[in-house]
């Protein structure tokens, strides 16, 4: 094959890195227990995104005040640079206040009891200290970044919980919501900062009792959005798109609901890996195949403690959510600290990690698994490349996906407990032969 490039993970210090491909033989006689992979740039399927994490307030404050200048422009070169970097190119950040974040914080706090419906105190103030500075930092890094956003709660004054912590939106707010979001995109797009897509709310089935966090019934966020946010979007001009659901592949009903309703209102499913397995995202696309479908949100942390099975559960789930239509992968806090953390107050013990951790008492930056993996994709992944048809099977995984300048990229992830002899066919090219070890991750790219 002409020019052909190779990056392997194949352990906790081996992670991503350049091989040489005298390892690979060239239409050598294949193994009896040689796996076939078998590439097919003629079968095309969804337009890709790209690849990202988030800029919680955490995240961001961490980047940019906690850093030195040189280790922060090191680090957001390698995060984001195509070439100098692995080149991420989505964004999916909070609408105020999250877990991760070192105050409870909404666009239009009040004091108890006050209101404000013609929302003159909306203000994005707290973003412009550390998120926006490190968002425009991005994009002039990679212009192709798309801006996603998601509110984990409404203001408490437009809640039935008057707290940002429980409760549901006010029948009475909808309207008033509908422009807080409308404030928000353009007070982003004064910044020069363009937000692609919207969620109305986060994880909309989980009430969390100690973050920020609102029900929101697939009843209620299919009016919310066909009576309210869409028309707001219409009156004003907005082009951003709305994503419905944000939340786990354990309840495709959901979005179905929201769809049936709203129909065009709608421009596309969000999903979150903490429950249910990532079939239900096609499940919905084959419903409706014109809606987009994009993974918000998935975190790695302590709950699975070890290397292996950490960095072997980014890799195959990640393979999965591409090869079940999903337009962006992206994983959640872009950096944590020591604890990992900060998180609000009352929080607790802090079990997520991020894709870069950012000591605080040492100011010591170290790159996760999550940044390794997340490069197996994203390195050679352009944005608007096609996915493309690969065999997969669950001992040899991949996804394959062909840029617009007709390189070819192929992941694949070993997940047998055994050492695997591949051969490897692409169109009518060469056959590839090598051998991939238990566990471990490459990326195949050719041109």
């Amino acid at each position: 094959m002409k020019n052909l490039t190779i990056y392997q993970s194949t352990g906790e210090h081996d992670l991503f890195v350049q091989k040489e491909i005298e390892d690979v033989r060239v239409n050598a006689p294949s193994s009896d227990r040689s796996v076939t992979v078998t590439v097919n740039p003629e079968e095309t399927y969804q337009e890709i995104d790209g690849f990202g994490a988030s800029f919680t307030d955490s995240a961001a404050y961490l980047i940019h005040q906690i850093l030195d200048e040189n280790d922060r422009t090191d680090l957001m070169e390698k995060l984001f640079h195509p070439e100098k970097g692995i080149g991420l190119s989505v964004l999916r950040n909070p609408m105020g206040s999250s877990d991760y974040a070192r105050e409870m914080y909404s666009y239009n706090d009040l004091p108890d009891g006050e209101t404000d419906f013609s929302l003159n105190h909306f203000s994005i103030a707290h973003d412009l200290d550390d998120i926006v500075p490190l968002v425009q930092n991005a994009l002039q890094l990679n212009p192709s970044i798309k801006l996603m956003a998601s509110p984990w709660s409404a203001p408490a004054w437009m809640k039935t919980s008057n707290s940002m912590i429980g409760g549901e939106l006010k029948e009475e707010c909808y309207s008033v919501y509908a422009d807080y979001f409308v404030n928000y995109i353009k007070a982003y797009g004064e910044e020069g900062l363009p937000i692609y897509a919207i969620t109305p709310q986060n994880e909309p089935l989980f009430v969390p009792g100690h973050y920020p966090g609102m029900l929101m019934t697939a009843e209620r966020q299919a009016d919310f959005i066909k009576n309210y946010l869409k028309p707001r979007f219409i009156e004003n001009g907005l082009d951003t798109k709305i994503l419905c659901y944000d939340h786990n592949w354990n309840r495709p009903d959901y979005p179905l609901h929201v769809i049936d309703d709203v129909g065009d209102a709608v421009d596309g499913v969000a999903w979150h890996w903490y429950g249910g397995r990532p079939v239900a995202q096609h499940q919905v696309h084959t419903v409706y195949p014109e809606k987009e479908v994009h993974f918000t949100e998935g975190s790695g942390g302590e709950w699975i403690p070890a290397f292996e099975p950490a960095f072997s559960n980014v890799m195959r789930t990640g393979i999965e959510i591409m090869r079940n239509d999903s337009k962006s992968f992206v994983l959640w806090n872009m950096a944590l600290d020591e604890e990992n953390g900060p998180s609000v107050p009352g929080f607790g013990k802090s079990t997520c990690r991020g894709i870069v951790t950012v000591e605080q008492k040492t100011k010591k930056l170290i790159y996760t698994l999550d940044y390794y993996a997340l490069a197996h994709f994203s390195k050679f992944v352009q944005p608007q490349a096609v996915r493309i048809g690969s065999t997969s099977t669950e001992d040899i995984r991949t996804v394959a996906f062909k840029n617009t300048d007709d390189s070819i990229v192929t992941v694949l992830f070993n997940d047998s407990e055994e050492e695997q002899s591949i051969e490897f066919k692409q169109d009518n090219d060469e056959i590839l032969h090598f051998t991939l070890g238990s566990k471990c991750a490459m990326t195949l790219l050719t041109k």
